[in-house]
Protein backbone atom coordinates (compact mmCIF):
# COMPACT_ATOMS: atom_id res chain seq x y z
CA UNK A 1 0.00 0.00 0.00
CA UNK A 2 0.50 3.71 -1.10
CA UNK A 3 1.66 5.52 2.46
CA UNK A 4 2.03 8.97 1.73
CA UNK A 5 0.01 10.89 -1.07
CA UNK A 6 -0.06 14.78 -1.73
CA UNK A 7 -2.82 16.49 -4.20
CA UNK A 8 -3.27 20.15 -4.87
CA UNK A 9 -7.14 21.38 -4.76
CA UNK A 10 -8.30 24.63 -5.84
CA UNK A 11 -10.85 26.33 -3.41
CA UNK A 12 -14.03 26.81 -5.60
CA UNK A 13 -16.39 29.78 -5.04
CA UNK A 14 -19.01 27.12 -4.12
CA UNK A 15 -16.68 25.81 -1.40
CA UNK A 16 -16.88 28.89 0.90
CA UNK A 17 -19.14 30.65 2.86
CA UNK A 18 -20.24 34.11 3.16
CA UNK A 19 -17.13 35.47 4.63
CA UNK A 20 -15.52 34.07 1.58
CA UNK A 21 -13.62 31.75 3.50
CA UNK A 22 -13.63 27.42 2.95
CA UNK A 23 -16.63 26.24 4.50
CA UNK A 24 -15.41 23.57 7.81
CA UNK A 25 -16.90 20.87 6.33
CA UNK A 26 -15.28 20.94 2.91
CA UNK A 27 -12.02 19.93 4.73
CA UNK A 28 -13.28 16.83 5.29
CA UNK A 29 -14.29 16.78 1.42
CA UNK A 30 -10.72 17.62 0.18
CA UNK A 31 -9.28 14.32 3.39
CA UNK A 32 -11.45 12.53 0.96
CA UNK A 33 -10.19 13.44 -2.22
CA UNK A 34 -6.59 12.63 -0.90
CA UNK A 35 -6.90 9.74 0.77
CA UNK A 36 -9.02 8.06 -3.04
CA UNK A 37 -6.30 9.44 -4.92
CA UNK A 38 -4.19 7.89 -2.57
CA UNK A 39 -5.46 4.52 -3.03
CA UNK A 40 -5.71 5.03 -7.09
CA UNK A 41 -2.05 5.85 -7.34
CA UNK A 42 -0.98 2.63 -5.54
CA UNK A 43 -2.91 1.09 -7.94
CA UNK A 44 -5.69 0.07 -5.83
CA UNK A 45 -9.17 -0.27 -7.87
CA UNK A 46 -12.20 1.33 -5.28
CA UNK A 47 -14.69 0.62 -7.24
CA UNK A 48 -13.94 -2.96 -7.78
CA UNK A 49 -14.12 -3.55 -4.32
CA UNK A 50 -17.11 -2.10 -3.73
CA UNK A 51 -18.79 -4.47 -6.64
CA UNK A 52 -16.57 -7.16 -4.87
CA UNK A 53 -19.00 -6.32 -1.82
CA UNK A 54 -16.56 -4.30 0.63
CA UNK A 55 -16.48 -1.26 1.43
CA UNK A 56 -14.48 1.20 3.26
CA UNK A 57 -16.42 3.11 5.71
CA UNK A 58 -15.71 6.05 8.05
CA UNK A 59 -15.64 5.05 11.71
CA UNK A 60 -14.28 8.17 13.06
CA UNK A 61 -12.74 11.81 11.63
CA UNK A 62 -11.39 14.59 13.70
CA UNK A 63 -10.09 17.70 11.89
CA UNK A 64 -8.10 20.51 13.29
CA UNK A 65 -8.70 24.28 12.34
CA UNK A 66 -5.50 26.56 11.98
CA UNK A 67 -5.79 29.11 9.67
CA UNK A 68 -8.83 29.90 6.94
CA UNK A 69 -8.28 28.89 3.22
CA UNK A 70 -10.18 31.23 0.92
CA UNK A 71 -11.72 31.28 -2.80
CA UNK A 72 -9.02 30.19 -5.14
CA UNK A 73 -6.19 29.43 -2.80
CA UNK A 74 -4.15 26.76 -4.01
CA UNK A 75 -3.87 24.09 -1.22
CA UNK A 76 -1.72 20.73 -0.80
CA UNK A 77 -3.87 18.12 1.12
CA UNK A 78 -0.83 14.91 2.16
CA UNK A 79 -2.63 11.54 3.67
CA UNK A 80 -0.42 9.54 5.60
CA UNK A 81 -1.23 5.88 5.89
CA UNK A 82 -0.50 4.79 9.81
CA UNK A 83 -1.80 1.98 10.55
CA UNK A 84 -3.30 -0.89 8.10
CA UNK A 85 -4.46 -3.85 9.78
CA UNK A 86 -7.41 -6.05 10.17
CA UNK A 87 -10.51 -4.52 9.33
CA UNK A 88 -9.40 -0.80 10.04
CA UNK A 89 -7.00 1.91 8.33
CA UNK A 90 -5.67 4.86 9.94
CA UNK A 91 -5.07 8.02 8.57
CA UNK A 92 -3.66 11.15 9.11
CA UNK A 93 -4.15 14.38 6.72
CA UNK A 94 -2.67 18.20 6.41
CA UNK A 95 -3.98 20.76 4.70
CA UNK A 96 -1.28 23.60 3.69
CA UNK A 97 -1.08 26.90 1.55
CA UNK A 98 2.71 26.97 1.11
CA UNK A 99 3.96 26.82 4.34
CA UNK A 100 0.95 27.17 6.21
CA UNK A 101 -0.76 25.05 8.26
CA UNK A 102 -4.77 25.73 7.37
CA UNK A 103 -5.99 21.76 8.70
CA UNK A 104 -4.58 19.08 10.34
CA UNK A 105 -6.89 15.15 10.39
CA UNK A 106 -7.12 12.06 10.69
CA UNK A 107 -9.75 9.07 9.91
CA UNK A 108 -10.10 5.60 11.05
CA UNK A 109 -11.64 3.62 8.51
CA UNK A 110 -13.48 0.37 8.40
CA UNK A 111 -14.01 -2.43 6.41
CA UNK A 112 -17.50 -4.08 6.12
CA UNK A 113 -19.11 -6.15 3.87
CA UNK A 114 -22.65 -5.15 1.94
CA UNK A 115 -24.27 -6.55 4.91
CA UNK A 116 -22.79 -4.22 7.23
CA UNK A 117 -20.08 -7.06 9.00
CA UNK A 118 -16.48 -6.46 9.90
CA UNK A 119 -14.11 -8.01 7.96
CA UNK A 120 -10.26 -8.17 6.67
CA UNK A 121 -8.93 -5.10 4.67
CA UNK A 122 -7.72 -6.33 1.31
CA UNK A 123 -4.50 -7.67 1.52
CA UNK A 124 -3.07 -4.80 -1.06
CA UNK A 125 -4.35 -2.16 1.79
CA UNK A 126 -2.43 -3.82 4.52
CA UNK A 127 0.55 -2.63 6.73
CA UNK A 128 1.70 -5.81 8.69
Amino acid sequence: MLTEHTIEVRVRYQETDAQGRVHHANYITYFELARTEMLRAGGFNYKRMEEEGLLLVVRDVQCRYHLPAEFDDLLLVTVKAVKAKGARIELNYEIRRDDEMIVEGSTLLACITREGKPTRIPAVLRMD
